[in-house]
C-alpha cells in the first residue's frame, strides 16, 4: 500500500490550477481543501473542525454543497471494563486477546459493559455558506446531515461492499479479511449500547440532521505574507449538535499555516500545516449517549498541493493530505479491558469496533480540484493507514459557487 501512495504522489508532479480574477472563486486562495472529515460512527455526532488552508479572507459570498460516503465494517464485539483496581492490574499484565475475565455480577466482579456493531455505508451531506466580513475576517455557517444505507449500486459505487471486496479478492488485502462476506454484503447492522445502558440504533435509509456549525476565521496581515509568502489564520468554532443521541454544544479553536511557492510555467505549490482542538459536549441539553469519554478531540493535518493556472483563467490542482486525530476513549482503559467477539469465524479485525476507540486515527486524502471563474469542483478519496476501518474507505465530492451581491 505504501508503494501505491508513492506512485500517486509522483503523479501529482504533473498538474494544473487557478485564475487571476480576484472577484471570482477561481482565484487561487491557498490549498483547495473540501470538507473531508471522516464518516466516523461516533465523530458524525460532533461538530468536528474542517481544516482551513486559505491564504486570506474571500472577497465574495460563496455556497458549497458536499457529500461523503464511507464504508465501515465492525462485527459485533462486547467489552467489559473491570472496576476493581487489583483486577485491572492483573489484566494489564496480559495481552488483550489472552485476558481471562468472567463477569458474574456487579457485587462479585464489578465492571462496566458496552457492545457495538457497525456494518453500513454512512453518507454525509453538507451545505456551507461563506461570508466575508471584512478584509481580515470570514464567517462560515454549515449544516450537516447523515444517511445510513446498505450502499448498493448504482448510488454507491466506490464504497459499496461489492467494490471493496472485489478489491480485496483481486488486488490487495486477501479474500474477505474482515468478514463482510461472512456476515453478508449490502446490509445495515448498526447498534451501540454504551456503558450506561443507553442504546443508539439505525436501520437502512435512516436520515438525521447532525447539527449546525458556525466558524469564524481571522487572517492577520503580517510582514511574512509578502517577504516569505507565509500565511497564518486562526479560527474559532461553535457547533450545535441536533441529533436525538447527542443534543449538545461544542467549542473549538484552530490554527493554520500555509507556505505559497510560485513556480515556472504558471505552476503553484502550496504546503500547509494545521491543528485544531474541539471541546465536545461543553453543554448537554439532555442525558446523551456516551460517544467517547475523551472530552477533547485534537486533530493535526499536513497538506501539499501543486496546481497549474491555465491561460483561460481556470485551474487544475492535485493535493495530498495527511490527517491524525486523537482517541475517542481514554487510553488507560485499553490496558485492562476484556473484549469478546466471533474471532474464530472471520479472518481478522473483529475487535475494531471497540479497539479503534483507543487508537489515534490516521488517514490519507488524495484530492483533485477543477475551478473556473464561477465554479469549483473537487473530488477526493480517503484511506486509513492503521486499517482500523473507521471508515475502511471513503470518497467525497463538493461543488462551490459564488452568490451575487
Amino acid at each position: 500500500m505504501n508503494k501505491l501512495y508513492l506512485i500517486i504522489l509522483s503523479v501529482f508532479c504533473c498538474v494544473t490550477a487557478t485564475a487571476q480574477n480576484t472577484d471570482s472563486i477561481s482565484f487561487k486562495n491557498g490549498i483547495d481543501n473540501p470538507n473531508h472529515l471522516t464518516t466516523h460512527h461516533f465523530g458524525m455526532f460532533s461538530s468536528r473542525i474542517s481544516t482551513n488552508f486559505k491564504l486570506k479572507a474571500p472577497t465574495k459570498k460563496t455556497v458549497t454543497f458536499s457529500t461523503s460516503s464511507g464504508n465501515t465494517p465492525h462485527p459485533f464485539v462486547e467489552a467489559y471494563f473491570p472496576k476493581d483496581p487489583e483486577t485491572r492490574a492483573q489484566l494489564s499484565q496480559v495481552k488483550w486477546h489472552d485476558r481471562n475475565f468472567t463477569f458474574v455480577d456487579q457485587e462479585t466482579t464489578p465492571a462496566d459493559y458496552m457492545n457495538i456493531v457497525v456494518d453500513a455505508v454512512i453518507k454525509e451531506f453538507r451545505a456551507s455558506l461563506s461570508i466575508p466580513l471584512s478584509k481580515h475576517h470570514e464567517l462560515g455557517v454549515s449544516i450537516r446531515s447523515h444517511l445510513i444505507t446498505k450502499g448498493k449500486y448504482p448510488f454507491t459505487f466506490f464504497t459499496s461492499d461489492e467494490t471493496i471486496e472485489w478489491f480485496h479478492s483481486n488486488i490487495a488485502g486477501g479474500e474477505d479479511p474482515y468478514g463482510r462476506r461472512y456476515y453478508g454484503l449490502n446490509k445495515v447492522n448498526f447498534k451501540y449500547t454504551d456503558r450506561n445502558g443507553k442504546t443508539l440504533e439505525f436501520e437502512n435509509n435512516d436520515f438525521f440532521i447532525g447539527g449546525i456549525e458556525i466558524n469564524h476565521h481571522y487572517y492577520p496581515e503580517l510582514n511574512i505574507n509578502k517577504t516569505r509568502q507565509i500565511f497564518i489564520n486562526f479560527g474559532s468554532h461553535l457547533g450545535f449538535n441536533t441529533s436525538e443521541y447527542n443534543p449538545s454544544i461544542d467549542l473549538g479553536v484552530s490554527t493554520n499555516v500555509i507556505k505559497k511557492i510560485d513556480l515556472k510555467n504558471r505552476y503553484e505549490l502550496n504546503i500547509a500545516l494545521g491543528a485544531n482542538l474541539l471541546r465536545k459536549n461543553i453543554i448537554d441539553f439532555k442525558d446523551t449517549v456516551d460517544l467517547g469519554n475523551n472530552k477533547f478531540l485534537l486533530t493535526g493535518e499536513s497538506a501539499i498541493e501543486i496546481a497549474r493556472h491555465t491561460k483561460k483563467g481556470n485551474y487544475h490542482a492535485f493535493g495530498i493530505n495527511y490527517q491524525i486525530q486523537s482517541r475517542y476513549n481514554k487510553i488507560e482503559e485499553e490496558s485492562y479491558y476484556k473484549l469478546i467477539g466471533k474471532w474464530k469465524e472471520i479472518n481478522g479485525g473483529w475487535q475494531h469496533g471497540v479497539s479503534n476507540l483507543y487508537d489515534v486515527l490516521t488517514n490519507w486524502d488524495f484530492t483533485y480540484t477543477y475551478a473556473r471563474p464561477n465554479l469549483k469542483l473537487a473530488f477526493y478519496i480517503k484511506e486509513d493507514l492503521q486499517v482500523n476501518n473507521a471508515p475502511d474507505f471513503q470518497t467525497g465530492l463538493s461543488v462551490k459557487f459564488p452568490i451575487l451581491n
